[in-house]
């Protein structure tokens, strides 16, 4: 981890230190300030926090909205809960795919957007659900996605 990026890590998770250690509360803390968790920065974390690196390494793999690289600028989410899948986000997710050109969990070229699943958005009453950054969609066609995307661009 370079000089810089380990004096972040560690005045954030000063900020952050509670007891009993709160893993979770310091890897959200981190990404949202940081965009993602180093996996290079899991040994100072759980130094600073007084836990092993097996419990941070845990609680970061155990939870898919933890990072460990960087997402791209816009951050793409399709709702894969049983009414976005009865509804067609199978449908909505290959044509981001296509569109992109990339797979779930991949950063497309130039770092504009990162395609992510998710599994349940809360929004069933109108699905297939796509969030991109915090931006809510329902009812989201898969011919609607070139034009959703020119917001982003």
């Amino acid at each position: 981890m370079s000089i810089p990026m380990h004096e972040q890590v560690k005045g954030i998770l000063q900020q952050v230190q509670s007891e009993p250690p709160n893993i979770l509360q310091a890897l959200l803390v981190l990404q949202e300030k940081l965009g993602h968790v180093p996996l290079e920065a899991v040994p100072e974390i759980a130094h600073t926090l007084g836990t092993t690196t097996a419990q941070v390494a845990g609680v970061l793999s155990y939870y898919p909205d933890l990072r460990v690289t960087a997402p791209g600028r816009h951050l793409i989410r399709i709702c894969m809960g049983e009414s976005c899948f009865a509804n067609g986000c199978g449908r909505l997710l290959r044509a981001l795919q296509d569109c992109l050109r990339i797979d779930v969990g991949e950063t497309a070229a130039g770092g504009k957007f990162t395609l992510d699943a998710m599994s349940c958005a809360g929004n069933c009453a109108v699905a297939p659900t796509m969030i991109i950054d915090r931006d809510l969609y329902g009812r989201v066609l898969p011919q609607q996605i070139e034009v959703l995307l020119e917001r982003y661009k």
